[in-house]
């Protein structure tokens, strides 16, 4: 049986670190989202009626209820939360021993707990992906640690291969959903192959990097559009092929188009959780050589048909590629291509490639599991570890086939050929758990947006209603010119990610930006650490009006590349109306939404009271971390994990040669 409990580590520990990125990310940015004065306080959110607890929880699930019974309010309790999940993830991360299934248990419960609060600024696909890859991680994670098992002498047990197939199949689907819906939405830039000489300019936060691949050449930006494709289409069914070195170049490629995603744009956790549900293609023998019981001669055999086949399959890719992108070398010696296929050829492949898959999956998981328990039955010692095992592998192999069931349902609603292949009891079950996310469907990008020009909301301020206007900052997204483009991934600033979306539509569809701009009016300290307060137009005293105007933002010419601006802009036009702090539509409206509550309610929750040893601690915690740059501050503990790590190895090795 292929040994996968190297890998299976190195998945957890990734997993882990994914889970400390992201509930750091998060803590630093709760008192100006979610806090009592910020711009969607979480105690919105647990306004219930009911009584009890378990009553409480039945309504909306989350450990936020337990707030009062600990003395603390729902802000605080949200700093608990994400300071849980901050160790739980970091010592997963430096050490195997707290890699077990009720580690990571606790993690899903305290991310899912913050999701069910978090509102607007939480509902992105990679909050989804990472609550469903980390329920796998519950799954894949061993029960215990097990010292006396030696990393390399350690055989896995039957039924890893069964949950660790679980991660594969959702790799697929992330991977193939993404890819399909972008031709799906049947928007010109995808299927003219332009759609990147829009992206690096018009996605949210681009890096430094973006800048200068938004003016690569054409034909090359053409032909990177295409490779896009066929990673995201044409290699996922190559996962479950059955020769491992096909899997393995999958795997690199799969990498290599994630790290290009990192180097031109920043989206926080979410390229690295990808490339962490990758490592599901690998397995032990990627890492180290085990002692084989073949002679050489058949080694030599078995590696020679694994490249022959290898070859084979790829040269495949490459000849459908060519075929299906019509690529050609023009008289300018460029590369060209176009998509040389239509929408009706596109609807019958996926009549039949998305039914297909889902056979192809049932096919993969029968085998893994087949072959899970025949080891079971007659490689595993002693009748009791016999009947414990196959129980053990029975019971995964029930999990197994559950979790796979309900994720038809999201997938097969690509395509409705695939609605053949979902019964309706899967249905059912979809629908009871899919408040869980244990099951979502995937798509990035399905349109690309700012074809005319990169939409921006700029917030001006101004005490005298005909101006001057003085223009509010934000950390990371577009607004000065001059400023430079950061690398912020993989901290996720959720109210620049907002105020993009915004763009792309009006205030009434946005209505939180309602709330930000009542909390600048006010000078709010909480909400003005989400933005640039180092360029604040405003220092001493908040503005006694705030309006917003639509930009439109272009990447300068290629010729102002060693000096002159960034970018250029036009303005379009008003987005919002001037407000002023004492507006009555504004009031009323906040009052509504219960973001307003009243002067003696306002700023804290109605009947807690904060501990006050534990409200000094977490007040003095905050202090300290507000004094470091989230980017900075997230790299640091991932380095300081590495130390320990590093550490932890040389004086483990040290130890055993003496």
């Amino acid at each position: 049986m292929v040994q996968i409990r190297y890998t299976r580590n190195l998945f957890l520990r990734g997993m882990s670190v994914v889970y400390l990125f992201a509930f750091t990310s998060f803590y630093i940015q709760i008192p100006g989202l979610y806090g009592n004065n910020g711009v969607l306080p979480a105690r919105t959110q647990l306004d219930s009626k009911a009584k009890t607890l378990s009553a409480r929880i039945h309504t909306k699930p989350t450990l936020l209820w337990l707030a009062p019974y600990i003395g603390l309010d729902t802000e605080y309790m949200m700093d608990v939360l994400a300071l849980l999940g901050i160790f739980l993830a970091f010592t997963g991360f430096v050490s195997q021993k707290f890699c077990t299934a009720p580690s990571f248990a606790g993690l899903w419960s305290l991310y899912y707990s913050l999701y069910q609060v978090g509102q607007t600024f939480m509902w992105f696909q990679w909050d989804v992906l990472l609550l469903e890859a980390g329920f796998l991680s519950i799954l894949v994670a061993p029960l215990r640690y097990q010292s006396h098992l030696r990393r390399r002498a350690a055989t896995a047990a039957p039924s890893d291969s069964i949950s660790f197939w679980l991660v594969r199949w959702l790799l697929f689907r992330l991977m193939f959903q993404s890819g399909v819906v972008k031709l799906l939405s049947y928007c010109p830039t995808w299927w003219g192959l332009t759609a990147l000489s829009i992206h690096f300019e018009s996605q949210c936060i681009p890096t430094p990097l973006a800048w200068y691949a938004h003016h690569l050449p054409r034909w090359l930006l053409k032909l990177s559009t295409a490779f896009t494709f066929v990673v995201e289409i044409g290699l996922p069914h190559l996962f479950f092929f059955p020769v491992r070195s096909v899997r393995i170049v999958a795997f690199f490629l799969q990498v290599l188009l994630q790290i290009a995603i990192i180097l031109t744009g920043n989206y926080n956790f979410f390229n690295i959780l990808t490339i962490v549900l990758c490592i599901s293609l690998l397995d032990d023998d990627v890492f180290y050589r085990r002692r084989l019981q073949k002679g050489k001669q058949d080694v030599w055999w078995s590696g020679l048909v694994s490249k022959l086949v290898n070859v084979a399959v790829y040269g495949g890719v490459l000849y459908a590629t060519y075929i299906l992108f019509s690529v050609r070398i023009s008289s300018s010696w460029a590369i060209e291509s176009d998509v040389a296929f239509t929408k009706q050829e596109l609807d019958w492949v996926l009549s039949r490639v998305v039914p297909g898959s889902v056979y192809l999956g049932f096919v993969s998981l029968s085998l893994i599991v087949a072959e899970a328990l025949t080891v079971s039955i007659l490689e595993i010692p002693g009748i009791f570890s016999k009947i414990q095992t196959i129980l053990t592998t029975l019971f995964y192999t029930g999990v197994a086939a559950f979790v796979f069931g309900i994720s038809l349902v999201p997938y097969s609603s690509l395509h409705p050929a695939g609605n053949s292949t979902v019964i309706p009891v899967l249905h059912h079950w979809h629908s009871r758990l899919d408040h869980l996310h244990l099951a979502n469907s995937y798509g990035l990008f399905r349109r690309m947006t700012g074809v005319g020009g990169r939409p921006e909301v700029i917030l001006e301020g101004s005490n005298h209603i005909d101006g001057p206007w003085l223009e509010y900052n934000f950390l990371y997204k577009p607004g000065n010119v001059n400023s430079t483009p950061s690398f912020v991934a993989p901290h996720q600033p959720r109210l620049d990610w907002q105020m993009w979306f915004a763009a792309l539509g009006t205030y009434h569809q946005n209505p939180w930006i309602m709330s930000l701009t009542y909390r600048l009016l006010q000078g709010q300290p909480e909400v003005l650490q989400l933005i640039d307060t180092s360029r604040n137009p405003f220092p001493a005293k908040p503005p006694k009006y705030i309006k917003a105007s639509l930009y439109h933002y272009h990447y300068s010419a290629w010729s102002q590349r060693w000096s002159g601006p960034w970018w250029t802009r036009e303005k379009v036009g008003e987005y919002l109306p001037i407000f002023s702090r004492d507006h009555p539509p504004l009031l009323d409206y906040l009052r509504n939404i219960k973001i307003l509550t009243g002067a003696s309610q306002e700023g804290t929750d109605s009947g807690s009271h904060v501990a006050p040893w534990l409200k000094a601690l977490l007040d003095r915690l905050r202090y300290l971390v507000s004094l470091v740059e989230p980017s900075i501050l997230l790299w640091s503990i991932f380095s300081a994990g590495c130390a320990i790590i590093t550490t932890s190895s040389t004086t483990g090795s040290t130890v055993t040669r003496r």
